[in-house]
């Protein structure tokens, strides 16, 4: 099944405390994993930033609902237990709860009402939306990234090809290739050795190279112009290549890559972008946001 929301998670989350044991967070994971049949894909799978499980994340939220409902009360470090009331709602025959039967509690309630101390005022810390806010967040930049993405390909088809081979060039070396700048620049757009357009460096000392093939073309890329990249490196007694492009590739394309001796890297127009993003290549960042944590461990006596 797919991986429940945190409100869907709540019931199954009281009920498991009803035994009136104190329980760790991992303990309430890995029950509730059982309980929903999660698989382990889903129990591994991340949320986009790769930073946190999004199962663990969202019992997590589901925890802290729950406190502030006072259904649930901390114990110890990343440990709690069940509380009278908790106890008292688990035993009803309740079909679900969710942030709208909490907020029948006035402590959730005060909860709820708190602001953001930013300057837009009025604006509550938790809605009733079944995302966790750290996935709020995090689609929201998403959706950020897949705009910003789709300009930047538009920007480097309005260019020349000598500017989207200068873009490439910024992009390997700011990955880590290539050595000097200067290496790189005089490295690719230097060949067209049949079906090649540049070679560069592996690494800083040049113990292995890499030969690139840099199509700024709107259509799909098929295999015969693969075929022709990995007919050019076998000529080359080369072993590793990669293609760039501002398109995409066939299906047939990316079977043929992934089926050679050869390592050869296929670089859709979509993944370009990405690393453009992620490596700051023709970006910059506008603003910068830190999601912070309470530090258990300062607070701890021991």
């Amino acid at each position: 099944m797919a991986i429940p929301d945190y409100q869907t998670v709540m019931l199954p989350l009281l009920k498991f405390a009803s035994d009136e044991i104190e329980h760790s967070t991992r303990e309430a994971i890995d029950n509730l994993a059982d309980y929903f049949e999660l698989s382990p894909t889903e129990r591994a799978e991340l949320l986009p930033s790769g930073q946190q499980a999004t199962f663990l994340n969202r019992v997590s939220w589901a925890i802290t609902h729950m406190k502030k409902a006072c259904l649930l009360q901390a114990t110890r470090r990343s440990h709690f237990e069940i509380t009278p009331r908790g106890l008292e709602i688990s035993r009803q025959n309740l079909e679900k709860i969710n942030v709208k039967f909490l907020k029948q509690f006035p402590e959730y309630i005060e909860f709820l009402s708190k602001k953001t101390e930013s300057e837009t005022t009025g604006t509550a810390v938790i809605s009733d939306s079944e995302q966790t806010p750290e996935e709020l967040m995090e689609a929201a930049n998403q959706n950020l990234r897949d705009d910003l993405a789709v300009d930047l390909i538009q920007q480097i088809m309005s260019c020349s090809p000598a500017f989207f081979e200068q873009t490439v060039v910024d992009l390997l070396v700011r990955m880590g290739y290539g050595g000097s700048r200067k290496d790189a620049g005089q490295a690719v757009g230097k060949s067209g050795d049949g079906g090649i357009d540049g070679i560069i460096k592996e690494d800083r000392l040049g113990l292995d190279v890499i030969y690139i093939q840099a199509k700024r073309w709107e259509g799909t890329i098929g295999r015969p112009e693969i075929h022709k990249f990995v007919g050019a490196l076998v000529g080359q007694r080369a072993k590793k290549g990669v293609f760039i492009t501002t398109s995409s590739f066939t299906s047939d394309a990316i079977q043929y890559a992934a089926a050679i001796d050869s390592k050869v890297i296929l670089i859709s127009g979509q993944e370009l972008a990405k690393l453009m993003i992620d490596f700051n290549i023709g970006v910059s960042p506008v603003r910068t946001y830190e999601v912070k944590r309470i530090d258990s461990d300062y607070f701890s006596d021991t």
